[in-house]
């Protein structure tokens, strides 16, 4: 088949993708799965092997995400239920005082983050920017801006978050790299985004408290179990994160034959390193802290429960990705890119942002544009570091001009008490400050890695 009639495919099934989600209300995994079917058909697959090339790329690409995703929540929600992370919060606030709490909302939000969701990490401490408007008589924005932008950060550009580590899994990225690469876009991004955009946008908007405020300050107390410290909170969070990176940074001094790589292969690996930060979390924020071993377990079970959409909606991306390759899709985009001569990086910054403004989810957008640029990644043969900034880069798009059909929208809107307008003016802007800073620093990086 030819390249062009392989494009139009493509073009055609992002199409159909966006129209069933959005104009029918589809759920994203069964649109996914039935453009995917429909993609195969076209490119020519046999028919009797759609099923197999369905099933490799579920079965490939949650053989890695269910385990990096379910040990990541369990971690989070021991974090949660502990009090560590109302630990964390606590000791940043008071330490920067108030007129450095922007910068501690930002850090709060960055850490906190890596191991817990979004909506769960905004409805924790959203609490604390209440507090500080009250007591200061500033807007909200002056402090919500900075901690969303910390969380949003970590969220998107920093494993082991969902999105991140499904992109890296589907092109085949080092996840120590693209902690790396993430840490360096994101960082700047949220000072840019959360602290000098926070401030100026604080200062033309001036939030009130909800209505609901009250109410989440009077349930934001501490628990009748003692807290556990700052820095052993810090350290069960920083784990995981550090072991993938010695990992990282073993192979690329000694090379992956050296004994020592072979064995920090198998420390430094993901389900290794989440592993021990999960048995740690168990013992140190439970055990040690009066959880008997049945109510580990239970919060342990317990937060299983909201990752099954996620965990198959990402395994539906890897579908969309496999039966783009097996339909020869990706030698199309190979062809096409190199004859446009636009970057990789660029490419997949541009994929990511179209199918994010289209459809607002920014998970759908990342898995989807990630088995888009696949193709792309295993043909070019980039080194470890350029394969991390392009799933930065898709990071990057999936976090730009978050807008009404993101869900992330409305929680801003409701838990700061703004105005539609409002929150296009300081949400959406932030959002995209936060995703060309990021794609700035990786369009960078790429050059020099």
């Amino acid at each position: 088949m030819s390249a062009t009639y392989l494009l139009s495919v493509t073009v055609v099934s992002i199409g159909v993708l966006l129209f069933l989600i959005m104009a029918l209300r589809l759920q994203a995994f069964v649109a996914l799965l039935l453009v995917s079917m429909g993609v195969a058909i076209a490119g020519g697959v046999p028919l009797p092997e759609v099923a197999d090339v369905i099933q490799q790329g579920m079965g490939g690409t949650l053989g890695y995400i269910a385990i990096v995703i379910g040990l990541g929540t369990m971690i989070g929600e021991i974090l949660q239920v502990s009090g560590g992370a109302q630990q964390i919060a606590n000791t940043l606030t008071r330490k920067a005082g108030e007129d450095k709490a922007p910068w501690a909302l930002m850090t709060l939000g960055l850490i906190v983050a890596i191991p817990v969701f979004f909506e769960v990490a905004l409805i924790l401490f959203i609490p604390l920017v209440y507090s500080l408007a009250k007591r200061t008589g500033k807007s909200l924005l002056f402090y919500g801006m900075p901690l969303v932008a910390g969380i949003a950060v970590a969220h998107s550009f920093i494993p082991p978050t969902p999105g991140p580590v499904a992109v890296a899994s589907l092109l085949g990225a080092d996840l120590g790299w693209v902690i790396l690469v993430g840490l360096l876009a994101g960082i700047p991004a949220a000072i840019l985004g959360g602290i000098v955009f926070g401030r100026f946008i604080g200062n033309r908007i001036h939030a009130e408290l909800p209505d609901t405020a009250q109410v989440q300050m009077d349930s934001h107390h501490q628990n009748d179990r003692p807290q556990p410290g700052f820095a052993l909170v810090l350290s069960i969070i920083l784990v995981p994160l550090a072991m993938i990176l010695l990992n990282t940074a073993t192979k690329t001094w000694l090379g992956e034959s050296h004994d020592a790589a072979q064995i920090m292969a198998f420390v430094g690996h993901p389900f290794t390193a989440l592993l021990v930060a999960a048995l740690l979390s168990f013992y140190f924020l439970g055990t040690r802290l009066g959880f008997s071993r049945d109510e580990i377990q239970r919060v342990a079970t317990r937060s299983m429960e909201p990752v099954g959409m996620i965990i198959l909606l990402t395994g539906a991306g890897g579908v969309f990705g496999k039966v783009l390759i097996a339909a020869g899709v990706g030698d199309a985009l190979v062809e096409a890119m190199t004859a446009s001569n636009l970057p990789v990086v660029l490419f997949a910054f541009l994929v990511a942002t179209v199918i994010r403004v289209s459809q607002g989810s920014a998970t759908v957008a990342m898995v989807t544009s990630a088995g888009l640029v696949a193709p792309l990644v295993s043909a070019g043969g980039y080194s470890d570091g350029v394969t991390a900034c392009i799933v930065i880069a898709i990071a990057c798009g999936a976090t730009v001009l978050s807008h009404v059909n993101d869900s992330g929208f409305w929680l801003v809107k409701q838990f700061m008490g703004l105005t539609e307008r409002q929150t296009l003016a300081s949400w959406t802007v932030l959002e995209t400050i936060l995703g060309v800073v990021g794609l700035i620093v990786v369009v960078i990086l790429s050059t020099v890695l």
